[in-house]
């Protein structure tokens, strides 16, 4: 194995190792993805590497960019093997990598819509507790996503706060307001003060009668 990768070319070497390496990362996501394992890591670099308006439908992602160079590796490592010229190996890869990053973000586009169609209305959201998905900037500025329970079941709905400072991810929130176009506003919950509980004092006159 070792003297066959030893006899490869630069190109070739190039190729199969970003193809084996992407194809490791993307068994391994595909896995934890499909049992329900902790991908929260995963899910912190989607939301560091995601475009300000890529929130709806998100093209730069770290499972995209795994998909695009799985492809990208498998594609030039085929065209390699039909002695195609480098520039066209280069170009037809580059191309199929860019496909598949398309292809992926589209079904998680579609995904997201339809979990959020039906009857699902946003306003039996305003008051739940829940959890910052992909973080938010302040004032608006950035969108982002939240996981909440609404009408019985745990949705994943883009929001935006009004809050001064962002909310990261992992931040416990509460949804305060929805707007018209469903986008839901949302502020760090507060621990409620607990109302001093007063004493009351009874007055007794000797007989123990008030």
């Amino acid at each position: 194995m070792l003297d066959w990768f030893a006899n490869l070319d630069f190109l070739s070497k190039f190729y199969w190792l970003i193809a084996i390496l992407s194809s490791f990362i993307f068994l391994i996501v595909v896995i934890l993805s499909f049992l329900g394992g902790d991908a929260g890591e995963v899910e912190d670099l989607d939301s560091e590497i995601e475009s300000d308006t890529g929130i709806g439908f998100q093209f730069i992602t770290f499972k995209n960019l795994v998909g695009f160079f799985t492809i990208f590796g498998w594609s030039g490592v085929a065209c390699i093997d039909a002695n195609l010229p480098v520039p066209i190996t280069f170009v037809i890869s580059t191309i199929s990598g860019l496909i598949m990053m398309t292809i992926m973000a589209a079904m998680f586009y579609f995904m997201g819509k339809l979990v959020d169609s039906g009857t699902l209305k946003y306003e039996n959201a305003i008051d739940a507790i829940g959890e910052v998905y992909l973080s938010i900037g302040a004032n608006r500025s950035k969108m982002g996503k939240v996981s909440v329970s609404v009408q019985g079941s745990l949705r994943e709905l883009d929001a935006l706060t009004d809050a001064l400072e962002a909310l990261p991810s992992g931040t416990i929130i509460k949804v305060v307001d929805v707007t018209s176009n469903g986008i839901l506003i949302v502020d760090k919950t507060r621990k409620a003060i607990e109302p001093i509980k007063q004493k009351t004092y009874e007055i007794t006159d000797g007989s123990g009668e008030l």
